[in-house]
């Protein structure tokens, strides 16, 4: 059987965000014929507005996005939580990955929300948001994968995720989940 790609969209912009190192984390949880990918770019893709996507003259950092999302067996989407809600580019990379609306790039894909955040609950109310919106975008919402840290900053400052090995072993779960749906699509 051929690799199976999965690639990760990081809500976090911030270099040192425990997210980001969960990200790197999720990389090394991966079997071997497993390849998770995190996207980097989120930053550079404006706003989504209908005037600017126009065929032949889409932004290059959204047609960026859309050829990742759309060569990539799954989604791994990892957020933390911004004021109960999910970051802003985030919902941007939902909203671009879902147009052409019924035939975007997310369209039927399978996706998993997983992340962290300084609260005791761990940003469950910004993978909900995320959960919504991306089914609502017409992705494969694999809302039984599941993964909330609490305290996510405090937890990674002593050690980096892939130290932590209950944090390993719930991704591994994770990440073996958003394999296997792929593979079953």
């Amino acid at each position: 059987m051929s690799d199976t790609s999965i690639l990760v969209l990081l809500g976090s912009l911030r270099a040192a965000s425990s997210n980001r190192l969960l990200a790197e984390a999720a990389v090394d949880a991966a079997a071997s014929d497993v390849t998770v990918t995190v996207f980097e770019g989120l930053a550079e893709i404006p706003f989504y507005n209908e005037d600017i996507d126009i065929e032949g003259h889409v932004p290059a950092a959204a047609v960026k996005l859309r050829d990742a999302i759309a060569a990539a067996d799954a989604v791994l989407l990892i957020t933390p939580e911004h004021n109960g809600t999910i970051p802003a580019v985030l919902k941007n990379a939902i909203d671009w990955s879902s147009r052409p609306f019924g035939v975007g790039s997310i369209v039927a894909k399978p996706v998993a929300v997983i992340g962290g955040a300084y609260g005791q609950f761990g940003g469950i109310w910004a993978q909900d948001e995320a959960r919504k919106a991306l089914g609502i975008a017409g992705a494969s919402v694999l809302g039984d994968l599941t993964l909330s840290i609490a305290d996510s900053a405090g937890r990674f400052t002593p050690q980096h995720p892939r130290d932590d090995e209950e944090i390993m072993t719930k991704l591994g779960a994770v990440i073996s989940g958003v394999t296997a749906a792929a593979q079953a699509a």
